[in-house]
């Protein structure tokens, strides 16, 4: 019985595991960027990740795409106007326990150990939006505004 129990618990947490967050498109998953234009020069820029990404990892992943956007359509830089973060950094597997023990009358006592497992398919995934426009000619110093070319550079280099 104690095999089929912990059989029956891995199969759940082996079907709980995401595969790797990567950068590449969703495509209708539940992972990865997309976008959707809401004026001419205007962008929300979505990146999903899962509990192996980090909540700076995708937002990276997020400015990333904002990037070849602003370079997409033959602009120099863009300015985020908006973000907004979702999720959380929980581990989708928990595991915990308890060891207690008893007197009673009469000489009686009674010891137990409990162990249990938690396994939350949606812990630890995580959702990042920006908005932006997309900009041409100088870029100012203050705001969140960024050179395209160069957030591509530094994810070239990452």
């Amino acid at each position: 019985m104690k095999r089929i129990l912990v059989t029956l618990t891995l199969l759940a947490v082996a079907a709980c595991a995401s595969a790797p967050t990567q950068y590449e498109a969703a495509n209708g998953s539940d992972r990865g960027f997309s976008e959707t234009r809401i004026e001419q020069d205007r962008y929300r820029v979505r990146f999903a990740a899962g509990s192996d990404t980090t909540f700076q990892q995708a937002e990276d992943y997020a400015l990333r795409r904002a990037a070849e956007l602003t370079l997409r359509e033959g602009r120099d830089w863009f300015q985020v106007v908006s973000r907004h973060h979702e999720g959380n950094d929980r581990n989708p597997v928990g595991v915990g326990g308890s060891v207690g023990h008893t007197w009673g009358s009469g000489g009686f006592s009674g010891s137990g150990v409990g162990i249990g497992i938690r396994i939350d398919g949606n812990a630890g995934d995580k959702e990042v939006v920006l908005e932006v426009l997309l900009r041409d000619g100088p870029r100012p110093e203050q705001g969140d505004a960024y050179d395209a070319r160069a957030i591509l550079e530094y994810a070239a280099d990452n």
